[in-house]
């Protein structure tokens, strides 16, 4: 057991923000998470919090998970939307200050985020566990899921995007990874199933390119409804998907569309 205090981090918040599907609430403050292969169980009080496991696998694995003393400034979060003059994004961080953006597994995130296209939170998530179900309870790499069977996953037109990028994921040089933003984007559009806002969704909550800004259904009612249609000056910032987290899990939790 391990216990840390860290500001500026909400654990309900982060489970229903959107960008992972495979938290498992225990109770009203505790939640298990697997991860990289491990599992955490978490618990919240305030802004401490109690860890299955020891410090230092905290220090090694579940710090950086949760952008813990990264180079992301929470603080400086806060000062630039509460400073600002718009009042829509300072009622969105107020609701869900506590949201963090996760560093997470990569093939996990792309696959998570290929299934969630023109589908809903509670779907994911079930077709997610079920592919874990039929993998053994892990999540399946992709040598796995070129053969793993897909009965009951809900998956749909999703299960070809699925076995293929399975198929190309094997293939791919790693010697030689995207340097930037820009080139990410480029190499994820490559794969069948993966457009623009899915591969935001993965360059923000796996590659952790804070300025990335993903549009979806949710996200472009927002920009139609508060701010007349057009992107505001702070989507095109280095903060940029940390404040669209907040205007999505304001919008969706409040039912506001």
């Amino acid at each position: 057991m391990y216990t840390t205090q860290i500001d500026h981090m909400n654990l309900h918040q982060i489970a229903n923000s959107g960008q992972c599907f495979r938290w498992q609430q225990i109770n009203d403050n505790t939640y298990k998470i697997p991860a990289f292969g491990k599992e955490l169980t978490i618990s919240q009080d305030g802004n401490t919090f109690i860890l299955s496991c020891d410090e230092n696998e905290w220090n090694s694995l579940w710090k950086n998970y949760f952008d813990v003393d990264t180079d992301t400034d929470y603080n400086e979060v806060e000062n630039i939307i509460m400073e600002s003059n718009d009042d829509f994004l300072k009622a969105a961080y107020q609701f869900g200050s506590g949201i963090r953006i996760l560093r997470q597994d990569l093939w996990e995130v792309i696959i998570s985020f290929i299934i969630s296209q023109n589908n809903n939170i509670p779907r994911i998530k079930r077709s997610i566990n079920k592919l874990c179900e039929n993998n053994g309870g892990e999540f399946p790499d992709a040598h796995n899921l070129q053969n793993l069977s897909f009965i009951d996953c809900g998956l749909g037109y999703r299960d070809e995007y699925l076995r293929e990028i399975a198929e190309q994921w094997s293939d791919w040089d790693r010697r030689y990874p995207p340097q930037n933003y820009d080139e990410w984007k480029l190499l994820l559009k490559g794969f069948k199933g993966i457009g623009e806002k899915v591969a935001s969704c993965i360059c923000l909550f796996s590659l952790h390119y804070l300025d990335a800004f993903p549009v979806d259904t949710h996200i472009r009612k927002i920009i139609d409804r508060e701010y007349g249609g057009e992107l505001p000056d702070w989507a095109f910032g280095k903060y940029a998907g940390l404040f669209q987290q907040y205007l999505f899990y304001y919008t969706i939790s409040k039912g506001r569309e």
